[in-house]
C-alpha cells in the first residue's frame, strides 16, 4: 500500500537539544536554546517533566507540560528529544490501564505507591512478557505497509494481526514462529528491515488507510431508549451532548457494560 506520505520521525534528529527554561506559567512553560519542531517532546526541568512543543515564536518555545510545574524556575535545562509524542501499538494494549500518555498505572503503583511522583516514566508494553506469533506470511513473499504477516492470540476471544508498518514494503527473507517480546524482531525484510511485534506511532498522525467501510451492523446497546431513538452502528461514531450532571458518564458505563460488543476502549 502507497501511503504517498513522509516517514514519522522517531528517533532524536541533530537539532539543536539542551537549553533553559525562560517563562513558566502554569502548565506552560517557555524556553530558549532549542531548536524543535511543533510537537516535539521535550524534557523540562531536572526532573525531566514531560511536555509537548504547542508553539514557536522566533527564538522562544512554547511547551505544554502534562505534570505539574510547581517549583520550576528560569535557567533549569530543557531538552528536546527530537522525536514526536507516541504510542506503543502492539500485544498488551488491550486490557492495560494507563493514563493520557500511556504510562501504565499498575506499574506506577508497585513502583511508588497509590501517589504518583513527578517525571517517572514506564514503557506502555510489557518489554518482559512473550507472545506466541503464529505467521501467516513466508519467507519469498512480496509484503507491503499494511499487509498481515501474523497473529497474536492477544485474549481468548482476541486475535492481534501483526502487520507490517505502512512505511515499510519488500521481500521476506526470514520469518519464524515462536515466542516473543514485543521488541524482538519476528521478521527480516531483504533490506535489512526488522519487524516486531510493536509499533511506534506519533498520536498526532493518522494511520494510513486503503479504504473505510461503512458501517452496516446494529450496535444493541441494551438501553431501550438509545436502541429505538438512537440507534447506532458497530464500527460508527456517535457523541452525547449535555451539561453537567445529566447522565452522560453514566449511560457511557451503561454501554461499556451491557452493549453488544467484545471490546471496549
Amino acid at each position: 500500500m502507497e501511503t504517498g506520505m513522509e516517514e514519522p520521525r522517531m528517533e532524536p534528529t541533530d537539532a539543536k537539544r539542551a537549553g533553559e527554561v525562560y517563562r513558566v506559567a502554569g502548565p506552560v512553560v517557555t524556553a530558549t536554546g532549542i531548536n524543535p519542531r511543533m510537537y516535539d517532546v521535550v524534557q523540562v526541568g531536572e526532573e525531566l517533566l514531560m511536555g509537548e512543543v504547542i508553539q514557536i515564536v522566533q527564538e522562544k518555545t512554547i511547551i505544554q507540560v502534562y505534570e505539574d510545574t510547581s517549583g520550576i524556575k528560569p535557567g533549569e535545562k530543557v531538552i528536546d528529544t527530537g522525536a514526536p509524542l507516541v504510542a506503543e501499538l502492539g500485544p498488551g494494549l488491550l486490557g492495560s490501564i494507563y493514563d493520557g500518555v500511556q504510562r501504565p498505572l499498575p506499574v506506577l503503583v508497585e513502583e511508588m505507591g497509590d501517589y504518583i511522583k513527578r517525571g517517572v516514566s514506564a514503557p506502555g508494553l510489557d518489554r518482559e512478557k512473550k507472545w506466541k506469533f503464529v505467521p501467516t506470511a513466508k519467507t519469498g513473499d512480496e509484503v507491503t505497509g499494511g499487509q498481515i504477516i501474523g497473529n497474536v492470540q492477544e485474549a481468548k476471544h482476541v486475535e492481534h494481526r501483526i502487520l507490517v508498518p505502512p512505511t515499510m514494503s519488500g521481500k521476506i527473507s526470514s520469518i519464524q514462529e515462536g515466542e516473543f517480546t514485543v521488541t524482538d524482531p519476528v521478521c527480516t525484510l531483504a533490506d535489512g528491515s526488522k519487524i516486531s511485534l510493536m509499533q511506534n506511532w506519533p498520536v498526532r498522525v493518522a494511520r494510513p488507510s486503503k479504504d473505510k467501510l461503512m458501517p452496516d451492523i446494529p450496535l444493541i446497546t441494551g438501553q431501550r431508549v438509545l436502541d429505538m431513538f438512537f440507534p447506532l452502528a458497530k464500527g460508527g461514531t456517535a457523541a452525547i451532548p449535555g451539561g453537567f450532571g445529566t447522565g452522560k458518564t453514566v449511560t457511557e458505563h451503561q454501554l461499556s457494560k451491557w452493549c453488544d460488543s467484545e471490546i471496549v476502549v
